[in-house]
């Protein structure tokens, strides 16, 4: 029988901590994503992101994060990929990490994303997320390099970046949206890396790294 995963790979694809489930959110738990990020992720003035999607009126947010989960499913390819994991927490939806990469083959570097809504914040839950989505990065998918990159005032960001053992990479300046950022980059290798005291569990790889072109 034909199935989802079986068409879409990537969507077999589950990764499990010892409190967390990340897997690709489906057209179907899109409304749950909309509703956690509704709740609030940040103070208001303080936006954390590049682009600022949280700004949106209610009726534009939606809209917005259902386009952009599916124009990352449109673009992926093995030369350029972007996973998006929801990040559930007791079969709740709390938040979103993405995952994702230019030229993998050649470059094995991967870059990180997140949030979290926040009422599930200070909980630890950041730094296990991102420790997962590591973990897969350089045990399951062979990276080399992880790169992340936090405006300087963005200590929570910053400080699960330092608790897993990432090294500071330079600073930009950048216009996010209206407002200009100074962007602190940085970089993790295996060998920096501060691994967590628990082993990551995946299901679906093999069929996700085939669809990558990932060996």
């Amino acid at each position: 029988m034909t199935t989802l995963s079986s068409v879409w790979p990537l969507f077999g694809l589950t990764l499990a901590t010892p409190r967390l489930e990340l897997r690709p959110i489906q057209d179907h738990e899109i409304p749950a994503a909309v509703a956690a990020a509704q709740s609030g992720i940040h103070e208001p003035g303080r936006n954390p992101f590049s682009t600022p999607w949280t700004a949106l009126p209610d009726e534009e947010l939606g809209p917005n994060m259902a386009r952009w989960h599916w124009r990352c499913r449109a673009e992926c390819t093995p030369e350029s990929w972007t996973l998006l994991l929801g990040i559930w927490h007791e079969n709740e939806l709390i938040g979103c990490q993405d995952v994702g990469a230019k030229d993998f083959a050649a470059l094995k570097t991967v870059s990180t994303g997140s949030w979290l809504k926040q009422s599930v914040q200070g909980r630890g839950f950041g730094k296990e997320m991102r420790a997962a989505v590591v973990l897969y990065a350089f045990d399951w998918l062979g990276a080399e390099v992880a790169e992340s990159e936090a405006a300087d005032w963005n200590e929570a960001s910053l400080g699960v970046s330092r608790s897993l053992g990432y090294e500071l990479n330079g600073i930009t300046r950048k216009a996010w949206g209206t407002r200009i950022e100074t962007v602190q980059h940085v970089r993790l290798t295996p060998d920096s890396f501060k691994r967590p005291d628990w082993d990551l569990q995946v299901q679906g790889h093999d069929a996700a790294a085939k669809f990558l072109k990932i060996t």
